[in-house]
């Protein structure tokens, strides 16, 4: 099997598309472990939030399921119940088709890393609860009620 060290594994820093209609996310770096052995049924990767910033906006998906490891700092897992505090060695799990909108956010005044892993299910569809948005499975985002999105409309 082979093997790699975290700073060989592929690097990606950005923002996907839902920011430009519910707002950027702050500093992260991202260790994409999934693209490194050509994995196709399972995302995995290792994020680094900066202090200030989030995961992502609050989201919950369809198809996918989701798990995340804290392995460094301090970070806050938002979710429709509220927020946790999770510190190294906590875990949390996102099952598929749960309306449980989460992300996280880095409060803290140190970087914070996690490894994060999900299922991937081609005809998954991601839904935005805040944003009031679903990210289709072919990458278009639409209204809950439908409606398309333009390209840089709120």
């Amino acid at each position: 099997m082979p093997k790699i060290s975290i700073p060989d594994l592929p690097a990606y820093s950005g923002s996907g598309p839902i920011t430009r209609i519910a707002g950027a996310l702050g500093a992260y770096e991202g260790r994409a472990i999934s693209a490194a052995f050509g994995m196709e049924k399972l995302g995995a990767a290792i994020e680094t939030l900066m202090p200030g910033s989030a995961s992502s906006h609050r989201h919950w998906h369809e198809r996918t399921d989701e798990l995340v490891v804290v392995l460094e700092g301090e970070i806050f897992l938002v979710e429709n119940e509220g927020e946790t505090l999770l510190h190294p060695g906590d875990i949390a799990v996102f099952p598929a088709g749960i309306d449980n909108g989460h992300c996280l956010k880095n409060r803290s005044d140190a970087p914070a890393r996690f490894l994060v892993a999900g299922t991937r299910d081609p005809q998954d569809r991601c839904i935005y609860p805040d944003a009031g948005i679903i990210m289709e499975p072919d990458g278009r985002l639409v209204r809950t009620d439908g409606r398309p999105v333009a390209d840089g409309s709120p």
